[in-house]
């Protein structure tokens, strides 16, 4: 235990992933306390606790992820890669916004006209190269190199981290992206995409809500 500020706990060290870049974060327990979530300030990863804290600077503990949940969270972020890959390809459109959570998920993008039949079967398409399958790995690229391929970055307006060395998630003959956040090892672990709704923002901004089954 490295500090503690309020029921908020900072560890030396910690495989809980943290809120961030619309992805919700991870749960569990430290010892017996319920970790409800976890945030990034300053570099220090938070778990913060439901009930007082009991801990002490110095104490060691043993931190559990929720698997179930974190397992969740992991397909959900691969599907929205995976989602992404193909509108960039099918209508060289980016996103604009995203938030991944275990009940369900959104995706936001510029996507020109607001043809349902369009996006439809772009889900259709996605869910036929889960079938397929394919292995999904991670790996660094320096961050000059990394940018120098077109695809790589699919958000209409964010940049990658201003890191020498970039992560890069791949979804072998799919898809990279850089990303630092937590994906499966292959596409069938995603299991389906279901398309539960779509919106139309206004201009060019569309949403597409999905849940996985």
């Amino acid at each position: 235990m490295v500090s503690v500020d309020g029921q908020a706990v900072v560890l030396d060290q910690t495989l809980f992933y943290p809120r961030g870049g619309g992805v919700a974060c991870d749960t569990g327990t430290l010892d017996t306390s319920k970790v409800r979530e976890t945030t990034k300030a300053d570099d220090k990863i938070l778990h913060a606790l439901e009930s007082p804290v009991t801990l002490r600077v110095g104490d060691k503990v043993t931190g559990n992820v929720d698997w179930e949940r974190r397992h969740r969270l992991m397909r959900m972020h691969t599907a929205g890669h995976l989602l992404s890959s193909i509108f960039y390809s099918k209508a060289n459109c980016r996103i604009t916004g995203n938030q991944i959570d275990v009940d369900r998920s959104r995706m936001d993008f510029n996507l020109e006209s607001f043809d349902r039949t369009q996006i439809e079967g772009y889900v259709v398409e996605a869910n036929e190269l889960i079938r397929k399958d394919a292995p999904v790995k991670t790996y660094f690229l320096g961050r000059e190199e990394a940018l120098k391929l077109p695809d790589m970055v699919k958000l209409a307006e964010a940049a990658p981290p201003e890191e020498a060395q970039l992560r890069i998630v791949e979804i072998e003959g799919v898809d990279r992206q850089a990303d630092g956040g937590l994906h499966v090892s292959h596409l069938k672990e995603i299991g389906q995409i279901q398309l539960l709704k779509l919106e139309n923002k206004g201009k060019t901004n569309r949403r597409l809500y999905y849940d996985l089954v």
